[in-house]
């Protein structure tokens, strides 16, 4: 490796963890969410798109052990931010939905992301096309 694919590594990284400290700072902030739990919300609104998620396939999205995504999924309903119903297929599996209330709350804090990652998307773009080269 070249001493610019260090630095680009690097700047990168950089990047990254500010937009990461935004986030953590805003969820917090905003609607007093940890990341992961943010990122369970976003998991489950995508998958309620096309098919429900169950805490299986959440663990696997968050890339956490089955006991902690179930403490996340605790922890989200216990905020009345989803539910957990039960599968028409498998009594033994709970699929995962939005309530109302965390349809609002991934709106709002999805808007917000989303525009965070746009203010930030021409330099993370660049370093990205830097690490191709």
């Amino acid at each position: 490796m070249r001493t610019e694919d260090y630095v680009t590594l690097g700047e990168f990284r950089y990047s990254l963890r500010r937009f990461l400290r935004f986030s953590k700072d805003y969820l917090r902030a905003a609607a007093g969410l940890t990341p992961e739990q943010y990122e369970a919300l976003l998991a489950i609104k995508a998958f309620n798109e096309s098919r429900s998620l169950n805490i299986s396939e959440l663990s696997e999205r968050l890339q956490v052990k089955h006991h902690s995504a179930i403490s996340i999924v605790d922890r989200l309903a216990d905020q009345n931010l989803i539910r957990r119903e039960p599968s028409a297929t498998d009594r033994r599996k709970r699929h995962l939905e939005l309530t109302v209330k965390g349809e609002e709350v991934i709106e709002e804090l999805g808007v917000v992301h989303r525009n965070e990652l746009r203010a930030r998307s021409a330099e993370m773009i660049k370093l990205l096309e830097r690490l191709r080269e």
